[in-house]
């Protein structure tokens, strides 16, 4: 039997997150900006995307409480500054700082690099797309990456939570591509292995 996955984030990310799973046959349910829906969310879902915008994370967090303890956390998000430059970077990562705001959750980085439209069926052009997730629990990693799977991506292990400082540069470097020099988001990275 698949996982319940609840989602936060009814805006495009969420959405064809949404649909593909949902095509995948996952249970999903989607809520938005109410701290009592996310925390009914939390509480009935073993596996929570977080796919609002990254200014959202602390009210998120707050909003899921003790709800997403021993749960998996998928960060899709992007931390970007209001002109589209890396928000963090280097010395820790936007995952690595959600994993501190919710210590008990089992956070993983995923989907971040994926252009929304692109998420519900995981390809581009019939070619499949790389997800990478990343996490320091393996079991946590190991879910997600069955998510990402179903829904029709190659799936790839990318190791421990910090490495989610490279992954999101990748996903910075995807919009640069996208709209800094106008290949528009009908593109995606593919990992030859």
């Amino acid at each position: 039997m698949k996982s319940k996955v609840g989602i936060i984030g009814r805006g495009n990310v969420g959405s064809a997150l949404a649909r593909g799973l949902e095509r995948a046959g996952y249970e999903v349910s989607v809520r938005g900006n109410d701290a009592a829906a996310v925390r009914e969310l939390g509480a009935w879902a073993p596996i929570v995307i977080l796919a609002a915008p990254h200014g959202a994370v602390d009210a998120v967090v707050a909003a899921l409480g003790d709800t997403i303890a021993g749960k998996v956390l998928v960060d899709a998000t992007n931390a970007l500054t209001p002109e589209f430059q890396l928000a963090l970077g280097f010395t820790t990562s936007a995952a690595e700082e959600l994993q501190k705001k919710a210590p008990a959750a089992r956070v993983v980085k995923a989907f971040n690099t994926i252009f929304a439209q692109n998420m519900e069926s995981g390809q581009v052009l019939g070619q499949k797309l790389t997800v990478f997730a990343a996490g320091d629990d393996a079991a946590a990693r190991a879910a997600t990456l069955e998510l990402a799977s179903a829904i029709g991506f190659d799936a790839v292990d990318a190791g421990p939570l910090a490495h989610a400082r490279y992954l999101e540069p990748f996903g910075v470097l995807a919009i640069r591509l996208a709209y800094g020099l106008g290949m528009g988001p009908g593109i995606g990275f593919r990992l030859v292995h």
